[in-house]
């Protein structure tokens, strides 16, 4: 039999119809196969080059006849290591077509993570960008890739690899696809069969593979499009991983639903660029982002008139009003607010929100807790930020705000046909479609998270209020001093990281008599702040360390100055050395890797407990 492509196939009459992926990209290249589907730089030309619709549908059936001659069976793992971007996301539903399972990779992730994965999850082809990603594969693998049918390199020449019949080029391996005359036969695809293993990203030991059917993924795009309003008028700049489910599901398979175009970002040191030259209407990020954009403007605005200051401190007073009284947090705004907001738009909040393109009207963020003074900036400037809550295992998307309905105390209301609850420790429960099929290969693993009757325990305490849902703490992130005290850590380094001072904080202090706080500092605003601190040296004869550490314990002080006494950092180290995925420290999703941070700054640590408690302050060795 020889199939028709996609967009020669019968539309589907409504997305409430379609079951699984192939069948999702099916409907949408039938319902609108001429609007821009997705755009990406080309180096080569130096110019953006946009693909419609009908477009992606037949290079995606160019790979897929391409996949078909290596003879995988159903439900086979096929490993993508290649950026995010058109290439990635072509294989993904090449893959996707034939009822094989992606087993999606950080592009930035070593070599001994991947290597585990692959061998893990038993795939038997992988993707890679260059050449240089098999080289440091093998070097430290060996016989651990023996699984592998077939490695298909994206960029360069394979003269490398010792010569492994396996590689072989993408380019050539698509074009000798091409001519067969006969196309790659269709595959039966259900809704419960597996549409990716997901390996989690591991803020502590071995990632475990979280399986996600059709019916999980799809369940949660219909959610989203339930509660977020995009269309084929939206444009979303994507950036993060699409080994990041959040990515996959509400900047990928979400944008397919909505035929919405997806723009992909060169890299996040081009991003202010990119969102200047594409102007997205939808932003899909993790807090980190947005906390960057914040101190940028913070340090801009510092060394701005204090006309200038103080206009920007007006607008974010009047739109701060504004915003409550649009969510009913407030009574109507005055006529003082209505009258003034239309300058102060345009005079103030207009050119900030001009780094983003000036057309951003939602700004999702996820993965992790966003500080309240840097939504509510955002918010006080017309820009809606919705914080949602998910987790890997749940597809992602559990709850999220919406432009009418938003706290950003909150991450919102659960979506449609998703069920929460409390339950022992004050450990939030989900259950719905979209909770994971388990963990790959680890049953007893999926029983301990997976109650019998579907409810997922998530190991995150919240509290449910009128409906929204509040995250407190991570069950396991919870800190107890050897006083018997209990402080989540999270809420406090968000404190302390509002200050613009500190770019980056973990809190630390599990079986310690006190609390104490690594921190990365802004290297600017600290070599002006060294500089006062120099300059008032007093004569106690205390050493500028000594001035140094008493200056930053006064700040967290003051940063934290709304938690009990307890809870606030009695000793600090410091260092103005950002802490990256490329050095191991942060995950995927710019989480913390705490037990990767202790073990990196054990000796700083030993510094910070010395024999005796500190009465005031303790000094620190600064990094």
């Amino acid at each position: 039999m020889t199939p028709k492509p996609a967009s020669a196939t019968s539309a589907t009459p409504s997305l409430d119809q379609v079951q699984t992926l192939p069948a999702l990209l099916r409907w949408r290249v039938a319902q609108t196969p001429d609007l821009e589907a997705y755009r990406q730089f080309d180096d080569t030309g130096k110019r953006w080059v946009g693909h419609s619709w009908r477009d992606i549908d037949r290079l995606v059936e160019a790979r897929r006849r391409a996949l078909a001659g290596e003879r995988l069976d159903p439900g086979g793992r096929v490993a993508i290591l290649m950026p995010s971007g058109i290439d990635h996301v072509l294989l993904d539903q090449a893959v996707l077509s034939l009822g094989l399972v992606p087993v999606p990779l950080h592009a930035l992730d070593n070599p001994e993570s991947i290597a585990y994965i692959l061998q893990d999850c038993g795939c038997s082809l992988l993707f890679i960008e260059t050449m240089a990603h098999w080289d440091a594969l093998t070097a430290v693998a060996g016989s651990r890739l023996d699984g592998l049918k077939r490695v298909v390199c994206g960029n360069g020449v394979a003269t490398s690899g010792g010569g492994d019949p396996r590689l072989a080029m993408l380019e050539d391996w698509v074009s000798a696809a091409s001519s067969r005359t006969v196309a790659a036969a269709d595959v039966a695809v259900s809704p419960g069969d597996l549409a990716a293993i997901v390996y989690t990203s591991g803020t502590t030991g071995r990632p475990k593979g979280v399986m996600l059917s059709h019916r999980n993924i799809l369940a949660n795009v219909k959610a989203i499009q339930q509660c977020l309003t995009i269309g084929g008028d939206d444009v979303f700049l994507s950036f993060l991983p699409l080994s990041h489910t959040l990515e996959r599901t509400a900047g990928y398979y979400s944008a397919i639903a909505a035929g919405a175009c997806v723009a992909y970002a060169r890299s996040t040191s081009l991003l202010p660029d990119d969102l200047k030259t594409v102007r997205p209407t939808v932003l899909v990020s993790v807090p980190r982002i947005y906390e960057r954009f914040h101190a940028v403007i913070g340090e801009r605005m510092a060394a701005r008139p204090w006309l200038e200051r103080k206009l920007l401190d007006l607008t974010v007073a009047v739109g701060g009003r504004r915003w409550d009284a649009r969510q009913a947090h407030a009574p109507s705004v005055s006529l003082f607010d209505r009258l003034a907001w239309p300058v102060l738009k345009r005079l103030a909040a207009a050119p900030v929100l001009g780094a983003f393109g000036g057309r951003l009207r939602a700004a999702v963020s996820g993965g992790a807790p966003i500080g309240l003074p840097i939504a509510r900036f955002f918010l006080s400037l017309g820009l809606d930020v919705l914080q949602g809550y998910g987790m890997t295992e749940t597809s992602p998307v559990v709850s999220t705000n919406t432009p009418d309905d938003n706290d950003p105390l909150s991450v919102g209301r659960p979506l449609p046909g998703v069920d929460v609850k409390i339950g022992d420790n004050r450990e939030l429960l989900v259950r719905g479609p979209s909770v994971m099929v388990g963990y790959w290969n680890k049953p007893e693993e999926t029983r301990r998270i997976i109650e019998p009757d579907g409810w997922l325990h998530t190991g995150d305490q919240a509290v449910i209020r009128d409906g929204r849902i509040a995250i407190v703490g991570r069950i396991k992130d919870i800190i107890v001093t050897s006083t018997g005290e209990k402080i989540g850590p999270a809420d406090l380094e968000l404190a302390i990281q509002a200050d613009p001072l500190f770019e980056q904080a973990m809190v630390i202090g599990e079986q310690r008599p006190y609390l104490a706080a690594l921190v990365v500092l802004n290297a600017g605003e600290w070599q002006r702040e060294k500089a006062g601190l120099a300059s008032g040296a007093d004569a106690t004869g205390s050493s500028p360390e000594q001035r140094e550490t008493e200056f930053l314990l006064r700040r967290i002080a003051s940063a934290v100055s709304g938690f009990p006494a307890y809870a606030t950092p009695r000793a600090v180290w410091w260092t103005t050395d950002q802490w990256t995925l490329q050095n191991g420290l942060l995950t995927p999703t710019l989480k913390l890797k705490r037990r990767a941070l202790e073990e990196r700054f054990a000796p700083q640590i030993a510094k910070l407990y010395p024999a005796r408690r500190p009465s005031e302050a303790t000094r620190s060795v600064a990094g």
